[in-house]
């Protein structure tokens, strides 16, 4: 397949990052979301991220004005006409992204390619879902995905070499680094790394040692470029909770219980960088 154009649905953190990778990268892109107000949002999110590149040198300015020409925003998933990938990227809920998926296939030509962003979802269940599974595939990006150079690329039972193939060459042509991996529960990287966020959160509701020192220690110790529960504030609390119970659902296996003050600062709408506020306070 050549493709030439990608839809994005969601225009959140992840959904304009995506968007913006792929029209940095000459692509032409249409974003799909619920509302007005989102989607400009979204698209006030990535030109700010756009400006940040080219005041550091890393962007030119008409490559950035091209790539905001690139992006159009709609609210009708009729728009997916036309184009030949689209990515789903939506909350990391397993009925909302069965409803979008269905959405998608409903809009999108019969050879389109369905992509899910998914961190944690089964491709396998998630295609079942849909009258042509061999075209769905899962592309796990990172946060920021502007800045993070891995893609997951993750086969469903059901899911075609071709589609795998040219999945894991518009990963390269947007300029990124893909990985096959098998579906398995949170694939690779979430599998070993959210396990490990949970457990910050379980040394620091014993009180074994202060956030800082947690993520200081981690820093230095183990030479990880930031601490696991700043990570978590980035990804999102909510996130990382939606992960962990997927883990436990999935493997039916108890050590992945969420750490009761996760679930705590979740209840209480701390979820990271997004609401102002997580384990670390972002307004002041």
């Amino acid at each position: 397949m050549n493709i030439k154009s990608i839809g994005v649905v969601g225009a959140g953190t992840m959904g304009s990052g995506i968007a913006q990778t792929a029209a940095v990268a000459g692509f032409d892109v249409v974003m799909i979301d619920v509302s007005d107000a989102a989607l400009s949002k979204g698209r006030a999110a990535l030109a700010s991220s756009l400006e940040r590149l080219v005041a550091k040198g890393k962007l030119d300015a008409a490559t950035q004005k091209a790539a905001l020409e690139r992006i159009v925003t709609s609210v009708d998933y009729a728009q997916l006409a036309s184009v030949d990938v689209v990515i789903e990227a939506a909350t990391e809920n397993v009925e909302l992204k069965g409803r979008i998926l269905k959405q998608i296939e409903a809009a999108a030509r019969p050879d389109a390619i369905i992509a899910t962003n998914t961190s944690s979802i089964s491709i396998t269940a998630l295609a079942a879902q849909l009258a042509d599974p061999s075209r769905v595939v899962g592309m796990h990006f990172f946060n920021p995905v502007p800045m993070m150079p891995l893609v997951e690329i993750i086969r469903g039972l059901q899911t075609s070499d071709e589609t795998a193939a040219a999945v894991r060459t518009l990963t390269e042509r947007i300029d990124k680094s893909p990985i096959g991996v098998r579906n398995s529960p949170g694939f690779v990287v979430n599998r070993i790394l959210i396990p490990m966020i949970n457990e910050a959160f379980f040394v620091l509701n014993e009180g074994v040692a202060t956030a800082h020192e947690i993520d200081e220690g981690m820093k230095l110790g183990a030479n990880h470029p930031i601490g696991p529960l700043a990570l978590a504030d980035l990804i999102g609390l909510d996130v990382c909770l939606s992960v962990m119970e997927v883990f436990v659902r999935d493997f039916g296996d108890p050590k992945y219980r969420a750490c009761s003050l996760l679930r705590e600062l979740v209840a209480a709408g701390r979820l990271g960088r997004k609401t102002g506020r997580g384990v670390y306070d972002y307004a002041v």
